[in-house]
């Protein structure tokens, strides 16, 4: 709800008479020079917040990895299938459809991502009938699609490679992991590291967020005996909420705001690339999720999370096409000026057009299990 209102306040400042402040807020600079940190707030807020944000991420991909569902293999075949294809197939179809137009070259990696946090959010306020499952099955799949996600960042968005800083942040990683190692817990030393290795990572022309991603990953996820619970669990009860009411909100409201007046509309619907991540987003990402979780169950490599049915896996192939977060982080990454605004439209439309569609399906789905739990009781009393 947070990330909604911060979009539709950074939808109603770009498209008002505060236009012109909403700008120049967004592109005020501030930062050290010295450092090469002299970014925009904007930049500040998609370089710098979201690595906080990406540093969750990698936490739960850490855990589901090691104690989650994503360790077993045999549970976690089909949600890892149905992410490859779920960023495979909308990465093709925005490729084809955009093929020759500028910027096509990297915006075809814009549909790729799904966003957790909101697909998990339509899903628990839509479908509490839904069994624990398809939950199970929805965030294990968005956890190897942000994995996904995070690869195509570091090879697509990675130029003028500093050899210098890059070996630096992997030195100081390495001391994380050996704090790790050492079960030290103080955030003296954590902190300090932490921004140490994030100012490495932005100086070496990898984008700044895989340092989160990295340290995510480098964090102990297994519990002592003596301890209540792991580095990874704390960190991640300590940092979700400001991730979620304050990170994803504060970039949404610099990342969202594009013109969304008739003409600003006509054309998004008039530009290829436009085009190519609305459609890779809700019906490529519905086709790679459904489609290959079906091929792999009649092929015998996976079964269907326990009580979800096919039509349920749709409603939540649906889901996967609600892209948000870093999906607008990769249309910023891949394009500029007004082609950047047009992707992210699409993406805004691309992600309510799917949470719409996911919705209405999986209501449907509540009021006829209702309708059905109401005539096996009346046929129960006669």
């Amino acid at each position: 709800m947070l990330m909604l209102a911060a979009t539709v306040v950074a939808l109603i400042a770009a498209n008002s008479p505060a236009s012109g402040f909403y700008e120049a807020a967004r592109e005020f600079t501030v930062g050290p020079h010295a450092l090469h940190l002299d970014l925009t707030i904007g930049e500040w807020a998609k370089d710098g917040l979201l690595a906080i944000f990406f540093f969750v991420a990698g936490l739960e991909l850490k855990r589901e990895l090691v104690l989650g569902d994503l360790s077993d293999r045999k549970t976690a075949t089909l949600p890892v299938l149905a992410a490859l294809g779920g960023m495979i197939v909308p990465a093709v179809v925005a490729a084809a459809i955009g093929f020759g137009a500028p910027g096509a070259a990297q915006a075809w990696a814009i549909p790729v991502a799904t966003d957790i946090a909101f697909a998990l959010g339509v899903l628990s306020l839509t479908s509490s009938a839904m069994p624990t499952t398809a939950r199970v099955f929805l965030l294990s799949l968005a956890v190897v699609d942000d994995l996904g996600a995070i690869i195509v960042i570091a090879v697509l968005f990675t130029s003028g490679l500093n050899l210098l800083a890059l070996l630096i942040a992997v030195v100081l990683c390495v001391g994380y992991w050996y704090a790790q190692r050492k079960r030290i817990r103080t955030s003296w030393l954590y902190v300090p590291l932490a921004v140490a290795t994030w100012v490495a990572v932005h100086s070496s022309g990898v984008h700044a967020t895989i340092a989160g991603v990295a340290l995510g990953l480098l964090t102990r996820v297994r519990t002592d005996p003596y301890e209540r619970a792991s580095p990874s669990m704390r960190l991640e009860h300590r940092l979700q909420p400001w991730s979620a009411a304050l990170v994803v909100p504060i970039f949404a409201l610099f990342a969202a705001g594009v013109p969304v007046g008739a003409d600003a509309l006509g054309a998004v619907f008039h530009d290829r690339i436009a085009i190519a991540v609305m459609v890779g987003l809700v019906f490529g990402k519905m086709l790679g999720i459904f489609g290959t979780s079906f091929i792999a169950v009649k092929l015998g490599f996976g079964s269907p999370p326990k009580g979800v049915a096919w039509r349920d896996l749709f409603a939540l192939a649906m889901l996967g096409g609600v892209g948000f977060t870093v999906s607008l982080l990769i249309a910023d990454l891949s394009l500029s000026g007004a082609a950047a605004d047009r992707a992210k439209a699409a993406v805004l439309i691309a992600s309510a057009v799917a949470s719409v569609v996911a919705t209405v399906m999986l209501v449907l789905r509540r009021k006829h299990d209702s309708s059905q739990a109401q005539v096996q009781a009346q046929s129960g009393r006669g």
